[in-house]
């Protein structure tokens, strides 16, 4: 980012920025809310015991929550009529990274509901959902992290 921006402006092109981002993501979200409720609808889905329909309601539940999540900086960026302070901007950032989590959650979830309907194991269920939420974790948490420490030593040296 070019430093010699006024500050209004770095957080004007950084606000744009993060709401690209969110409009890139919004499909996605909302294409596995949509298969998600579907689910419900299908005939094997009655007869799938209750902690496994447990399980796909709070996994829709944090999609929910991660598409609310996504959706907001631009909602906000509009309800401040465009203008965006450093703080605003860093908040609407940690928006779209919150959204992680709960997606991450979700996605776990379905991994369970899914492996259970094809499997009927209890066991190899919960061991997908585990393994799906340690990658997610890895790839959209822990390796951003360790980059930014990286970037920060190397910057210090």
């Amino acid at each position: 980012m070019n430093q010699t921006l006024p500050p209004n402006a770095r957080d004007d092109i950084e606000i744009r920025n993060i709401i690209e981002e969110a409009r890139v993501i919004i499909p996605g979200l909302q294409a596995l809310f949509g298969f998600q409720t579907i689910a419900v609808f299908n005939d094997r889905f009655d007869q799938l015991p209750e902690y496994v329909k447990d399980c796909h309601l709070l996994g829709l539940s944090m999609i929910i929550i991660a598409i609310a999540l996504v959706m907001t900086p631009a909602a906000y960026y509009r309800a401040v009529n465009c203008k965006m302070t450093h703080e605003a901007t860093s908040m609407c950032g940690g928006l779209i990274r919150g959204a992680l989590v709960p997606l991450s959650i979700g996605l776990s979830l379905d991994m369970f509901t899914v492996v259970y309907v094809t499997t009927s194991t209890l066991w190899i269920s919960i061991g997908a959902a585990i393994a799906t939420f340690l990658v997610l974790a890895g790839l959209w948490f822990v390796l951003p992290v360790r980059a930014r420490r990286e970037a920060r030593r190397e910057a210090g040296r």
